[in-house]
């Protein structure tokens, strides 16, 4: 369990199945991910989910995302570990629009990134977001992350960005802005 200041990341449990399954049928959720929403039944998605609980992978890892009271929000992962490139793709939902724009996201990517930098050899986080999707950018710029270029992939747009452990680090010596 990681702990940031308005979150809690934990690991996935077969009762946050209920929650993933309605946000991945959400159309508008669906969209902000640049994926189809989700058509399958709920019995059918449920047996897949519990699978793949069960099969862990040194190649991901993935966290729900829990208010400070335990209510599950979200689902956060980085995942394509490459150990040799030292490097990783990270990807965040927040699901539950109560907790859009509230500053949850910001909170855990940055628990997150801290538990990656000061546990593991990677060296580089990534990710892909859509460029129509400002308020995303702007939570992963806060994070520490940079744009780095453009991917085209199935008719959308996105913007690659990127922190290396050495930003982090400098990030987290730099004296808080907060008062």
């Amino acid at each position: 369990m990681l702990k940031g200041r308005k979150v809690v990341l934990r690991e996935k449990r077969l009762e946050d199945a209920a929650n993933d399954y309605a946000w991945r049928c959400d159309d508008e959720l669906a969209r902000l991910d640049a994926a189809l929403p989700l058509r399958t039944s709920f019995t059918s998605y449920l047996a897949d989910y519990a699978d793949e609980l069960g099969c862990s992978s040194p190649r991901k890892c993935r966290f729900a995302i829990e208010s400070l009271e335990g209510k599950h929000i979200g689902n956060l992962m980085y995942y394509d570990i490459d150990e040799v490139k030292k490097e990783a793709e990270l990807g965040i939902m927040i699901g539950d629009r109560d907790y859009w724009d509230q500053g949850d996201g910001t909170d855990a990517i940055t628990a997150l990134l801290d538990h990656i930098f000061n546990t593991t050899r990677l060296e580089r986080i990534y990710l892909n977001t859509l460029d129509w999707n400002i308020r995303a950018q702007r939570c992963f710029e806060k994070c520490g992350f940079a744009p780095c270029g453009r991917v085209r992939r199935y008719g959308d747009t996105f913007i690659l960005m990127e922190i290396y452990r050495s930003w982090w680090q400098r990030l987290k010596k730099e004296p808080s802005s907060a008062t």
